[in-house]
């Protein structure tokens, strides 16, 4: 009762070579790899440093400056 006779394995080798037959599986890891493939060039494009922002003004004084040119003036 414990184990399965021989029609039981044949039953079950037809069954896996339907659903996971030679052209299959490769088409199904062919999606995979591009899937994989495209999320890592998404990764990079997501990564790639943008151009710094020009800045024409002077910065702002700080605290510190600006109670120094207050005692100067002063």
């Amino acid at each position: 009762m414990g184990s399965f006779s021989i029609w039981h394995w044949l039953v079950v080798g037809i069954l896996v070579m339907l659903l996971f037959g030679k052209g299959r599986f490769s088409d199904m890891m062919g999606d995979v790899a591009k899937g994989i493939k495209a999320f890592k060039k998404g990764m990079a494009e997501d990564e790639a440093p943008k151009p710094a922002a020009r800045i024409d003004a002077a910065p702002a004084p700080t605290a510190l400056e600006a109670e120094k040119q207050a005692d100067k003036q002063a």
